[in-house]
């Protein structure tokens, strides 16, 4: 799939009810995901990270995550979006060329966070990068994430209100997504989802609403985030320290997807 089409594919599919987006890290993850049937693709900064030794937090050099999503879009016919953190620097212009570098790569959408920083800097990041798209012909869904629930950044009783202040300025930047992490309240979703004027994205937690509920909520988007891969590396973890105890095989082969059909995942590239 084109990058422009792409991108028009997933901004489609904030228009088709909830998009479940078990996010990714690698291109055997990206492949084995698309092969149960997500219509979307998205990495986990997280994972990514960690996959290629780095921890999550812009530690990761643009070169390597521009790399690891050309291995990753190579391997899939559906579109891929980013978690591009905060952009990798706090400098607009130099967002810009590094979000260029990533839809280079094949991301038909990315995730840019504002973090603890002014809003105004993330609606500056948003301008840059739009305008560098429209200068060369491109298309990228922009899904703005603010940490006002995920980081504290409101007292819990303003959060709503500047959540939604949040979203006119990064909508007014251009934006085309909201991703508001920590939500959990049905209440504060559903005004969230209503005044935000954005697709709402959230991040499953453990007391979230089930996903039907979500959608009624007006909800567009549930993201696993790091979730899928904190479960793997849990269950990596204690598969190989009962190994190196005892060195038994046949807990090895417990839940294990079966050799032929995860080489099978990759026998028609």
């Amino acid at each position: 799939m084109s990058g422009n089409d792409a991108a028009a594919a997933l901004r489609q599919l904030h228009q088709e009810g909830l998009l479940l987006l078990a996010n990714v890290w690698d291109a055997g993850t990206a492949r084995l995901v698309q092969s149960l049937g997500a219509k979307a693709i998205a990495t986990t900064s997280a994972g990514v990270a960690w996959s290629l030794g780095y921890p999550d937090g812009d530690a990761l050099p643009v070169a390597k995550l521009a790399d690891a999503v050309s291995g990753i879009s190579r391997v899939l016919r559906v579109p891929l979006t980013v978690d591009s953190e905060s952009g990798y620097s706090d400098d607009p212009a130099t967002v810009a060329d590094n979000i260029a570098r990533l839809i280079d790569a094949g991301a038909a959408g990315i995730n840019l966070e504002d973090g603890d920083r002014d809003p105004a800097l993330l609606c500056a990041k948003i301008e840059h990068i739009k305008s560098a798209c429209s200068r060369r012909g491109v298309d990228v869904f922009v899904n703005a994430r603010t940490d006002v629930y995920l980081a504290g950044l409101a007292p819990e009783s303003k959060r709503v209100e500047e959540t939604l202040a949040r979203a006119k300025r990064y909508r007014e930047s251009g934006a085309d997504g909201l991703f508001v992490p920590g939500v959990v309240d049905n209440d504060q979703i559903r005004a969230i989802a209503t005044g935000a004027g954005l697709p709402l994205n959230v991040l499953a937690r453990p007391n979230l609403a089930p996903a039907a509920e979500l959608e009624r909520l007006g909800v567009r988007r549930l993201s696993a985030g790091s979730g899928t891969a904190q479960s793997a590396y849990g269950r990596i973890a204690e598969l190989s320290r009962d190994f190196l105890r005892d060195g038994a095989s046949t807990p090895l082969a417990a839940g294990a997807m079966g050799y032929s059909d995860i080489n099978a995942l990759f026998a028609d590239l």
